[in-house]
This record gives structure tokens, sequence and C-alpha cells, in this order.
């Protein structure tokens, strides 16, 4: 009787829950560790053997993170009888195996134990046996984060080692070269490449990475900028940098050249992209009145 009534109770804490993150339902959703991998990129990972650990650390699984919600709160009455045969050992006292984790960032995800966390949560335990494994990464992790904080943590961090490795920040007089998800600095990086490549192709002698860099940023890239400014582009995008829309608009301008001719001007590429992707053109409605909006995918925010 007390494992049912711990079940209905932790289910209505799950709904509250939700309910209370209506708004940033990010808030409320476990974390997937092959998520977070995906944009950390651990190289690595070491056995960590037995420890205690935080419960509070706990954000995330493997495999069952559509199962709970960031607090383990079973989102699904489906998990009652396991829930509650879990519920009924800690009451009774009998000694449960240690849970399995990973470790990355300094929280943890579940490889299996996850209806143990959800029950040892609710009784209010602070601390549990598990055998961890670690990933290598660089970045620290609060718990309190979504995956898109993450991202962002992720493209400062690669921010900080783009500038460092360029001088990029004094070369052109402290211009903010940002984006909102990670994997776009070594993008830039190549573009860089490639137009020391096209400049060198016209001179006796190579040009050093410092003139490569300011005649891409002067000849290239700025005047990307300013059409995206002119033509009022990133009011489309939101939650997008002007950055964002730079890469955006040089792979849209490569695929219409590919398609339509070397006539196309990036211009047109600029003005094609914001009419296909902009927030115009962004959302579609399900044919119920009362179904959410679903996002159309930006096939060039890879």
């Amino acid at each position: 009787m007390q494992a049912a009534e711990d079940f209905s109770r932790v289910r209505g804490y799950a709904i509250l829950s939700r309910v209370a993150h209506l708004i940033d339902p990010d808030r409320d959703k476990m974390m997937s560790l092959n998520d977070v991998k995906e944009i950390l990129r651990p190289k690595g990972e070491v056995y960590r053997g037995m420890q205690e650990v935080p419960i509070k650390l706990i954000v995330g699984s493997e495999g069952r993170y559509s199962d709970f919600n960031r607090l383990f709160q079973p989102r699904s009455d489906f998990l009652r009888a396991r829930w509650q045969k879990v519920d009924e050992a800690a009451l009774g006292h009998v000694t449960l195996p240690p849970i399995s984790l990973y470790e990355i960032g300094g929280v943890y995800f579940v490889r299996d134990g996850n209806h143990r966390v959800s029950v040892a949560r609710l009784q209010g335990v602070e601390m549990i046996d598990a055998e961890v494994i670690s990933l290598t990464s660089e970045i620290k992790i609060d718990p309190t984060m979504t995956e898109d904080d993450i991202k962002k943590k992720v493209a400062e961090y690669e921010k900080d080692i783009f500038y460092l490795k360029t001088n990029f920040g004094k070369i052109t007089e402290f211009y903010g070269l940002d984006f909102s998800v990670p994997g776009r600095y070594d993008v830039i990086y190549n573009h860089i490449l490639v137009h020391k490549y096209f400049i060198d192709e016209k001179r006796e002698k190579a040009s050093t990475f410092h003139d490569a860099l300011l005649s891409w940023f002067n000849h290239v890239f700025m005047p990307i900028i300013e059409i995206i400014r002119e033509e009022k582009i990133l009011s489309q995008f939101p939650g997008r940098t002007e950055s964002d829309l730079y890469v955006f608009i040089v792979k849209r301008w490569d695929y219409l050249k590919k398609e339509e001719g070397e006539n196309v001007t990036v211009l047109d590429a600029a003005k094609d992209f914001s009419e296909k992707y902009g927030e115009k053109k962004n959302w579609i409605f399900t044919t119920s009145p009362a179904a959410p909006e679903e996002k159309l995918d930006n096939p060039y925010d890879k």
C-alpha cells in the first residue's frame, strides 16, 4: 500500500512539474547521454570503480530519458509495477545492488538503475552507491543546464580557443564572432584557409595567416554581414546570430551556384535563404487546430 501511494505521489509531482515548465519544457526534460556526447564529443573514458555519488548530480540517462523527467519522476503510469517493486524493497530495507553511471563534465547519467534513482530521490536520499565510468570532457556542466545551455557553453569554449589560435579579436578590431551552437569556428577557420589559397594564387609570395584573415574579414565576411543587416534577415531567425547566418548563406550560395550557375549572387542567396527558412516560412500547422505547431527543419543548420 505504501509503495502504491508513493508512486501516485511521485506521478503527481511529475504532472505538476510538466505544467510548471510548459513555457520552457526543456527544463523538465531529462537529458539523453547520447545527445550530450554528441555535443561534447568526449575523447576517451576512464573506469572509476565504486563511488558514493550525490543524487542531485544525476541529471540524465543513457536509455530511459523519455520515461522520467529531470528529477527522475516517472512520466507514465506504465512504470508503476517496476517502480513499486523497487520502492517495496527500499521500504523493506532490502539492500539493492549499486547503480551504474557515466560521468561527464561533473554530472552523471544512468546506465542501469533509473528506477532506483527515482525511488531514492522521492525518499530524500542524498548519496547513492554507483559504479562509475568517466567520459573525458573539458566542459563543466551545471546540473540545471539544458542541452541548449551546454551547446552555448561549448560554443563559448570554442570561441576562446579560436580567438587564442588566430588572434581574431585583435586583427578585426574586436568584432564579436558569436555562434548559437558549437562547431562553427572550425567552419570559419576553413573559410579563411580557402580564402588564403585563392589570394595566394595571384601572388608570388604566400600571404601570412594574419593577412588572409583580415582580407577574408573585409572582403568576404563583412560584405555578407552588411547584406544581412540591410535586408533585416536576422529578425527572421530568432535565437540566431549574424555569424550563424553568414555560415547558412554561404552554404546556400554554394548550393544555388551548383544548381543555377555562377551568375547567382550572394544577395540572391541571402534573399532566397530568408524566404525559404525565415520565421514567416518556418512554421507549418497540423490539421487539428488543437495540435501543437511543428517547426520546419533548416537543412543548413548542420
